[in-house]
Parts: C-alpha cells; structure tokens; sequence
C-alpha cells in the first residue's frame, strides 16, 4: 500500500506503481552487474529520490556506540527481492555498494528486512521472476505450497474487520434487543466526598443541618448566660430505679 510506504518515510512520488515488478529480462546475461548500472536503474524506475534521502540522513551516533563499530546511523533504503535461480547472484554484487539499497533472494526472506523495527511498509522492488516463484513457495488460500509441505496461506476469518461498523450496520441494529435496565449506567468507582466540606452530602445525610446552621443552634449557648440550677422534682426523678 502506497499509504504505509509514505508513512514510513520513502520517496515514492516518482514510482509508477506499488508493489514494483521489474522484468528479470533486465538481468539476463549479467547486464547488471556493476554499481554504476544498478544505480542507473534505480534512477530510472523512480527509485532515485529515495535513494538520495537514504544518503543524506547519515549521521554519526550518539553514545558510546561510535566506540562499538557503530559510528554512523541512516535510513532504509529500497529492498531488491530477486529470484537467484533465474536473475543470478550477480544482481546482489551491484546493489550491495548503494546506501540503504538491500538484496534478498525470495527463497530466503528476512523480516528484519522486510520490517524493520517491527513497521510495515518497506520500499520493495521485486523482480518478474521472484514474484511468480511466490505461489511457488508459499501457495495459496486454496492450493498448497510446492516446497513447504502441506502449507496454505491462512485465510481471513472477517471480511470487515471494523467492528464499530459492523455494530452500527443496519442488518444487526435490526435484530438485537433493546437494552435492559435504565438508560443511565451508574458509575462503578466514585470519589468519597466529606460531608464535613461538601454541603450537598451533608444534607444528604442529615437534611436537618440546614435548619441547625440557619437558625445558629449551635452557638446560641454562648450567650445565654449561667444555666439554671435543677430543681429538687428533677433531682428525685433522676435518681429513680
């Protein structure tokens, strides 16, 4: 998908089309194998502009990795994925000189190549050849491989894999019940307010307090002088078994 590749950072504007098939007729007889030729025809299938960001994003590393043989850090270039069979092993001495250019025999594909960093979208340049030899290798949804023995590529168990869509669709909102209960969902965990700070809780719980604090009961003692003395009936009552 053109959409992963630019989300990882090639320059594929000039690219006719993605995924990008070379016709292996261009590695017959050697005819590439030089630096020089391999360039010119990255350059000629649009390939060049990223091959001038791959060069121009080497830097020196930080760290003490400069100390560990890992003095210099750079982008991914394209990935050249050839059959060896057909197109040779000569194709691989050309690319291997060019920043960031990578080669792969289809027989032997690598995901740290084909993802680096555990991210789709590698710039993949295959030739005629190699592509065909993938139903060769790996089969199909329906017809085994011819090298691995019994394996199918595995199917898709959804053929719409967005889940809120498929809610919403009008073939399912047509068939499931309402839901039970009231429309408002009460909240699982709640924060614990004081009543001491929050007035609303606290007359909640004692829906006298607003009466108590309106009317100052609590501080009308201050002023009302010495309370009386008990009289002699209250004592005798008091003392009652």
């Amino acid at each position: 998908m053109p959409s992963l590749l630019l989300a990882r950072g090639h320059q594929i504007s000039t690219v006719p089309e993605v995924p990008l098939v070379i016709n292996s007729e261009v590695f017959a007889g050697a005819a590439i194998s030089r630096t020089s030729a391999a360039l010119g025809l990255l350059k000629s299938i649009g390939a060049g502009p990223d091959i001038t960001k791959v060069k121009a994003s080497r830097k020196l590393r930080a760290g003490k990795g400069k100390l560990r043989g890992r003095r210099h850090r750079q982008r991914r270039g394209p990935l050249i994925v050839y059959n060896p069979l057909e197109d040779g092993k000569e194709l691989a001495l050309a690319f291997r000189n060019i920043a960031g250019v990578e080669s792969c025999s289809v027989f032997a594909l690598n995901l740290l190549q084909l993802a680096p960093g555990g991210h789709l979208g590698r710039f993949i340049i295959w030739t005629s050849s190699a592509f065909k030899a993938l139903d060769e290798i790996y089969g199909s949804t329906t017809h085994p491989s011819l090298l691995k023995k019994d394996f199918l590529l595995p199917s898709s168990i959804v053929s719409q894999a967005d889940i809120g869509r498929l809610i919403n669709s009008s073939e399912i909102q047509t068939v499931i019940r309402a839901a039970k209960g009231e429309a408002r969902t009460k909240r699982a965990g709640v924060q614990k307010k004081n009543p001491l700070h929050n007035k609303q809780v606290l007359l909640r719980l004692n829906p006298y307090a607003a009466a108590y604090s309106k009317d100052k009961l609590g501080s009308k003692g201050l002023n009302a002088g010495k309370p009386e003395r008990v009289t002699g009936i209250f004592s005798t009552t008091l003392k009652e078994d």
